[in-house]
């Protein structure tokens, strides 16, 4: 058996005949902080499913200061403000999705996915209504409000995606992602549906 003496600051290979070897871990600072920053993310998790219904709706119309990972407290900017009050309604009425916690998520899905549908409904009829008033065909209009209006919430995903990540993995993942249920299942599935029906 092998180890380490140190004699003078030298270390020099020397047997042993002890059957006993000391190993001291010394963490690295970037995994210490990536197991840190994993871990903070599974407290908030946890305490996201403990949320109640109630607390849930009181979160929607609060508008309070925010900590951020490293604890530092970020006040709320007037841009902040502004977006919260601007869009404090759909917030309240997003709120009404059921807790993630509940009937292991299944409600929270078809409630969520009820809302999307609804939400598509009303920027189509917007559109639809705009393309009209400005004497535009159906199809000038689905190519320029409504592909802008449903493409701009997956920029700001993949922003935030590529801001938070290393390598920005996530946002290509989203990019490709969104781009596919876009052609497959948003053009497939209505071909689908008319074609049985017809």
């Amino acid at each position: 058996m092998f180890g380490i003496r140190l004699d003078n600051a030298k270390p020099s290979a020397v047997m042993i005949k002890s059957p006993m070897l000391v190993v001291e871990l010394v963490p690295d600072k970037q995994a210490k902080k990536e197991g840190d920053a994993i871990q903070a993310i599974m407290d908030k998790v946890d305490n996201a499913e403990k949320i109640t219904w109630s607390q849930q709706m009181k979160k929607s119309v609060m508008l309070y200061p925010e900590k951020d990972d490293d604890g530092t407290i970020t006040d709320v900017s007037y841009a902040d403000a502004i977006f919260h009050f601007v869009a404090v309604g759909w917030k309240v009425i997003f709120s009404l999705v059921p807790p993630p916690h509940y009937g292991g998520g299944f409600p929270a899905f078809l409630v969520a996915l009820a809302f999307i549908g609804g939400v598509t409904l009303i920027v189509a009829e917007v559109a639809g209504l705009m393309g009209c008033v400005m004497m535009l065909k159906p199809g000038v209009t689905a190519i320029t409000f409504v592909a802008i209006g449903t493409s701009i919430p997956d920029t700001f995903a993949s922003r935030i995606a590529a801001q938070n990540e290393r390598y920005a993995d996530e946002a290509v993942g989203n990019v490709t992602g969104s781009n596919s249920v876009n052609v497959f299942l948003g053009l497939g599935l209505p071909w689908v549906i008319a074609s049985i029906y017809y």
